[in-house]
């Protein structure tokens, strides 16, 4: 608690600015800061000379500059970079370039004269890293496939841009762009020399051999060969014997149960969680039982990718590196490639005691692990190898000292130019872990004995590392608090520090630590709740985390077509085989849940009770349907049945846990066009999306008179109401011919889980099998449990079979779904597609970036409704930076008269005063779509901050 009251009081000193509204006018009504919890990725770097530190402020937008001579941190310069940068790395002396994750673009900063930003690259969706290699050097960028940059006509002959094929089987979801520094062209965003894919999923982070010829590119949440078997290809009964499908196949047998919980009630049928064995070359469950015949796709799990920095063309590939990998670094002597990450455990199912079953993955859920890449070897060492997970908190072997051990969730590396000594950010334990690089490639090292040179650092949430061998330090950013620290590698003691102006308000910079701390809410001091909701985002897994060892509840959130269903079943006419819930009682929360996906914690304030079926809606604290609050506070009881803590988070740590986790928001669509509008295929979908056809249930206006509502169209379940912040879903639960009645989940980030092509046919769709389908990137898609590979199958469902009056129509049925899927895909949200979205205007791209500036200007003006950003806002606030007299200037733009009023209190200058302003080499305008109500503080209210603390 010590560190969350140091938080606390920087929060209060530096934290959110007070703007007066009456006085700034042109700032939208939306909250003056929005948080997004993005995951730092190389946030500090130390200029080729060693004289200068740079670091990322990710919350305020910036990038903060240090002068190293006189062995403190002494800050130099603070300049505005896009939202949300990430990385930096330094071209050279005078020359930065930062990655900015919300902003889709690269800052290119320049330190001569004033420091500012000389140029904006606009690339792909969510860039995180940045490395520079190659003779001539070339500059390497991470992102994600996708992206409005990806097609827009300035690089369409770049070589790999063009459509990323969001719909289309085996095709790479991890890019790279490549620039040449010395030449970034005269388009609007910069032109890339190519647009490298690789086949794995979404990108992040980068390494660069000694000789500087080779560069690794690693996935980010690349699974581990695992998948979801559909309920329809398990056989019914719990029995493990072979039965025969409706397709005339053979499944290998069912659930494994138990088929009831520890009281006796029986539990529903539900899918199956395989992994492939790479020694038998078969997808196998727990019982060792294949099944091959159900899964129509290959998982090939490479990981990291050596690319010809030269050439760019791929070299290598290493495969089984990790589930989720998060940075990589090279021994500069034996090039020897380090890569941090975490396994999860995903195929072990249940949480809590494991007493009726006989086995949990409580305080098992991902192993923190370094794995080292030699020649063509592939090594993971386990770096809490001393953790016992059969000892659960509280059980008369378990080691409460463990923990003190270990490290969680491994982020940022260093190696000793000697290549003897390596350093990790331990991210989820206020630690650095320090091994010697050669018992760490031996695996020989001792986690209980080597603790012991683990070096404390305060603040909490060590993100980033630079190692400063000329003065004897390491330079240490501590996302928690948003700080630099010198630690003194004699002593391991903190001699400098510098606060960095944090615009998070006190309750974000309080509650972080309850997501990622390992050191009190874990029994071992590994797992948190980040080890799945990584950032909290998700780890693209799905986990059977069913407890058969507590008791069925009730629902008592209200359930579409409920009406209808009881009919059915007070029939014996149910439309599922088998019976729902276990039961048949439609209000039943059976303990054994079976697999569901992670699902983000982005977005959660306004769509009601949490988890696939809501279940969090009844709980220790309560029972709401609706109360996003109430289900977030009944989380408390995962901390010790899933984490394994020793004990429960106290009522009141769980509400700064809520106050912190309800306000992170989802970012904006990447598919969506930037001006919101759609494309006439999504137009078609949204046009039966939001139609009156029904497209689920009975449409029966006398049966409506007897059960309630009998149907639905797609919006009826799938609500898009903005002003009540309904993104696909008003909160309630549905049935929808499964086994289980689920709520209806949000759509926002559909987008986010596309690479999973392949299905068999099962009952439940009308879409035919699939086929083989090769090679793919991910082992889980749509539906609660991931085992359906696209909206489009989804589409299919029987339940949307068409008819005379309901479903989708029976005139070529298959277009209406690949539109609906289209929309899907590019479906409304709480922020803009054009937030965060920049350009520079230079001396050389006006042709270029003129019309990308009017585009700012007229979304900085269109009304948009968003309940998470207050209400009735406009798309963004539009903000430019500019330097003049000596200093950059912070204007922003009001759409009521279109000029732009600056921070210096000058007369307000028009808008063509201000791109005149760019024909000067020096003044380069950069334009930036800021959040709603974010505008004032980012362009008229940045804090000065104070000085760096000194030598202690």
């Amino acid at each position: 608690m010590r560190r969350i009251g140091f938080a606390l009081a920087v929060c209060a000193l530096l934290g959110g600015v007070l703007i007066n509204r009456a006085s700034v006018s042109a700032s939208s009504t939306g909250p003056p800061f929005v948080e997004f919890e993005s995951g730092q990725v190389r946030p500090i770097a130390m200029s080729p000379d060693g004289n200068t530190l740079f670091a990322v402020d990710t919350p305020n937008g910036t990038l903060e500059v240090f002068d190293l001579t006189g062995g403190t941190l002494n800050l130099k310069f603070r300049i505005p970079v896009g939202l949300e940068p990430v990385a930096v790395a330094a071209r050279n002396n005078t020359e930065v370039w930062v990655t900015n994750l919300l902003s889709d673009s690269v800052s290119v900063v320049s330190l001569t004269g004033v420091p500012h930003v000389i140029q904006t690259l606009l690339v792909g969706d969510e860039p995180r890293d940045i490395v520079f290699a190659g003779n001539p050097a070339r500059a390497f960028i991470t992102t994600a496939h996708r992206g409005q940059q990806r097609t827009d006509p300035s690089i369409a002959n770049v070589p790999g841009a063009g459509d990323p094929q969001m719909t289309t089987a085996g095709v790479p979801r991890a890019d790279v762009w490549v620039f040449d520094p010395a030449n970034l062209g005269t388009t609007m965003g910069g032109t890339p020399l190519s647009i490298l894919s690789f086949f794995t999923d979404t990108p992040r982070a980068l390494a660069v051999s000694p000789d500087g010829n080779t560069v690794y590119v690693a996935g980010f949440k690349t699974g581990n060969q695992t998948t979801t078997i559909n309920q329809g290809r398990v056989c019914t009964g719990f029995q493990n014997k072979p039965c025969t499908l409706s397709d005339g196949s053979t499944s290998p047998g069912g659930n494994p149960g138990p088929a009831t919980d520890a009281t006796g009630q029986p539990a529903p049928e539900v899918g199956l969680i395989v992994k492939f064995n790479n020694t038998s070359g078969h997808w196998e469950d727990e019982l060792s039982r294949i099944w091959d015949g159900s899964v129509r796709f290959t998982l090939p799990d490479t990981d990291v990718f050596a690319v010809d920095a030269n050439t760019l063309t791929q070299t290598a590939a290493f495969a089984h590196v990790g589930t989720t990998l998060f940075n990589m670094a090279t021994n500069p002597v034996s090039g020897t490639l380090y890569v941090s990450n975490t396994d999860a455990v995903n195929n072990v199912r249940f949480e809590g005691p494991g007493i009726y079953a006989g086995h949990t993955v409580q305080g098992h859920l991902a192993e923190a692990r370094i794995t080292v890449i030699s020649g063509t070897d592939v090594e993971p060492r386990h770096l809490n190898k001393h953790i016992n997970y059969s000892q659960l908190a509280g059980s008369s072997g378990f080691d409460p000292t463990a923990k003190s051990h270990s490290l969680s969730m491994p982020l940022d590396m260093a190696v000793s130019s000697d290549g003897g000594t390596l350093y990790v950010a331990a991210f989820g334990s206020s630690k650095i872990g320090v091994f010697q690089t050669s018992t760490l490639e031996d695996d020989t090292f001792n986690p209980v004995t080597g603790s012991a040179n683990y070096i404390p650092v305060s603040g909490g949430g060590p993100s980033g590392v630079v190692l400063d061998e000329a003065r004897g330090l390491l330079y240490v950013m501590t996302r928690f608090d948003d700080t630099v620290s010198a630690i003194d590698l004699k002593s391991n003691q903190e001699v400098s520090r510098a606060v960095l102006p944090n615009p998070e308000p006190a309750s974000v910079v309080l509650g972080r630590p309850m997501l990622y701390d390992a050191t009190r809410f874990s029994g071992n001091g590994e797992a948190a709740c980040a080890s799945c909701h990584n950032f909290a985002d998700k780890d693209d897994l799905a986990w059977d985390l069913g407890n058969p060892d507590n008791p069925v509840t009730t629902s008592p959130i209200p359930i579409n077509l409920s009406g209808l269903v009881n009919l059915l079943l007070a029939t014996g006419n149910s439309t599922v085989s088998t019976p729902i819930n276990g039961s048949n009682k439609l209000t039943d929360f059976h303990p054994m849940k079976g697999p569901f996906t992670t699902q983000t914690l982005r977005g959660l304030k306004n769509s009601g009770a949490m988890h696939w079926r809501g279940d969090r809606s009844t709980g220790i604290y309560g029972t709401d349907p609706f109360s996003s609050n109430l289900s977030f506070l009944n989380f408390g009881v995962a901390f010790q049945t899933l984490i394994g803590s020793p004990v429960q988070p106290s009522e009141v740590e769980m509400q700064t846990f809520a106050d912190f986790q309800l306000q992170v928001f989802p970012p904006p669509n990447p598919v969506r066009s930037l001006d919101n509008s759609l494309n006439a295929t999504q137009q078609q979908g949204q046009a039966f999306f939001a139609g009156t056809r029904p497209s689920d249930g009975v449409n029966n206006a006398a049966l409506s008179l007897v059960v309630g509502t009998s149907s639905f169209s797609c919006n009826g379940c799938h609500m898009v109401d903005s002003s009540n912040g309904f993104f696909g879903t008003n909160g309630n639960q549905s049935f929808e011919g499964l086994t289980q009645v689920v709520k209806v989940p949000q759509l926002r980030n559909a987008y986010d889980k596309v690479g999973m092509f392949g299905d068999p046919a099962v009952s439940f769709f009308q879409a035919a099998d699939s086929g083989a389908t090769g090679n793919q990137i991910r082992g889980f898609g749509f539906t609660g449990d991931g085992s359906t590979d696209t909206v489009f199958r989804f589409l299919s469902a029987a339940v949307f079979a068409p008819t005379s009056n309901s479903g989708f129509p029976q005139t070529n049925p298959d277009a209406t779904r690949q539109a609906v899927e289209q929309y899907v895909l590019a479906f409304d949200s709480d922020l803009a597609p054009i937030v965060g979205q920049q350009v520079t205007l230079t001396s050389a791209n006006s042709a270029g970036a003129g019309p990308r500036i009017d585009l700012l200007m007229q979304r900085a003006a269109a009304p948009f409704v968003s309940k998470a950003l207050n209400g009735a806002v406009t798309e963004c606030d539009l903000v430019a930076q500019v330097v003049q007299n000596g200093r950059v200037m912070g204007l922003l733009y009001n759409p009521a008269n279109g000029t732009f009023m600056s921070n210096d209190g000058s007369a307000p200058l028009s808008d063509a005063s201000l791109r005149a302003l760019a024909a000067t080499v020096g003044q380069e305008v950069t334009y930036t779509a800021a959040t709603p109500g974010s505008g004032a503080r980012i362009a008229l209210n940045r804090r000065v901050p104070p000085p760096a603390r000194g030598q202690k």
